[in-house]
């Protein structure tokens, strides 16, 4: 005679249903190992795991002895033997991932083609839960939809993240892994890039502009960005034919500059739980100040420009330059400065110089990133607004309005 055994129970929702199963149960001797209850549209699913360490019962002799409670509850159900490796698969967390799907809309074939991806790689369910508010899949916010699933079993990772990009990019949505672990509701510390993550542009290809020559800097700035091209002798050769600009223009940019899609909401909601943020970017700390001011952001690190007595820019760099390895350095100092771990950070990025610092957070996501960002990074989000990165945090959009 088996150990344990599985109730499952369905019916109309009603108050004290799982109290008055308790009852009969505990005057069984059955001991609960694990409970689990969910309503949707006034349905409850209700799951009872009971240790039956002295084989007090079988799982027909359950059955007939729990029907009553079953029908005085509202319920139909059924009893079902589990084995011991069944069980062990059940209490074990190991090999856990979280799959999120989200996007502007969620279809149920992008969403089944995700978890038959999942699945071929060898992963298995073992619950799914929707992040996005609940409302119909047609009628999604600024947030877009999302649905969240927990998986369980060994997988090649970096394998399925690429199958994920291309799945995705054919559904529009994005497919994004992280582990089930302990840290996932521990982050504290988010570092952003600024240029293409924070706003929608890159600030020195504007500047460029107002000077006459933005199409020889842009073309450097986008090739840097791919890696390309070496982060600092690109930065060079375009803060050299900036020499001469009017500090005016860098004031009016500065006022103008566009948010990402997402990014007040966001950084509203990061304020209020309490998650301490920071700019680490290769552009210019004095547009860098202005988005601090704006979002509310504690820190702030990216190059100074150079401005003489007559407020032009002198097209000299002044060191250090904040490039990759200098992203990852004052993440890794920030981290230690809160007294955190480097798995309770996430950094957040769009560039080639980005990826030191992706590859040592805790979560590093690439945002509507280069190829080459997108198939290096761990995660990565190209189909939504900056405030889905809730989402990745382990919030969700009903609990979030609720709070607002």
């Amino acid at each position: 005679m088996t150990r344990y055994l599985l109730i499952q129970a369905t019916g109309a929702a009603r108050a004290g249903q799982l109290a008055t199963l308790e009852e009969t149960l505990t005057s069984l001797g059955m001991r609960w190992q694990d409970v689990q209850q969910h309503v949707m549209a006034g349905r409850t699913t209700l799951m009872l795991l009971l240790e039956n360490s002295d084989e007090v019962l079988s799982a027909p002799q359950l059955q007939r002895r729990v029907a009553p409670a079953l029908e005085q509850a509202g319920l139909e159900g059924t009893v079902e033997a589990i084995s011991e490796a069944q069980w062990r698969a059940l209490a074990s967390y190991a090999d856990r991932q979280i799959m999120t799907v989200m996007g502007p809309r969620l279809t149920p074939e992008a969403i089944a083609q995700a978890e038959r991806m999942a699945h071929h790689h060898g992963l298995t369910t073992v619950s799914v839960e929707r992040r996005s508010g609940r409302r119909t899949f047609e009628q999604a916010d600024g947030m877009g939809e999302c649905v969240e699933f927990v998986l369980q079993g060994a997988a090649d990772m970096d394998g399925l993240r690429q199958e994920a990009l291309t799945l995705g990019q054919a559904f529009g949505v994005d497919i994004v892994f992280q582990p089930a672990d302990q840290w996932r509701h521990c982050r504290r510390l988010i570092c952003f890039d600024m240029d293409s993550t924070l706003i929608k542009t890159e600030v020195i290809n504007e500047l460029a502009e107002r000077h006459g020559v933005h199409d020889r800097v842009a073309d450097i700035t986008e090739r840097a960005m791919r890696g390309e091209l070496d982060f600092r002798e690109s930065f060079t050769q375009r803060m050299a034919m900036l020499e001469g600009l009017d500090q005016s223009v860098l004031e009016e940019i500065a006022a103008q500059l566009p948010l990402m899609d997402g990014a007040e909401h966001l950084f509203a909601e990061l304020k209020r739980l309490g998650y301490r943020t920071a700019i680490l970017s290769g552009g210019f700390t004095c547009f860098a100040k202005t988005l601090q001011q704006r979002l509310g952001i504690d820190d702030v690190y990216a190059n100074v420009l150079d401005i003489d007595a007559e407020g032009k820019v002198t097209g000299n760099v002044v060191e250090p330059i904040v490039d990759a390895q200098c992203k990852a350095d004052t993440l890794r100092a920030l981290a230690e400065q809160q007294g955190i771990t480097l798995e309770q950070t996430v950094a957040v990025g769009d560039g080639a110089n980005d990826l030191k610092m992706l590859g040592i957070a805790g979560l590093g996501v690439a945002w509507h990133a280069k190829p080459k960002v997108k198939a290096q990074a761990r995660q990565a989000v190209s189909t939504l607004g900056l405030d889905a990165l809730l989402y990745l945090l382990g919030h969700d959009a009903q609990t979030l309005n609720a709070s607002a």
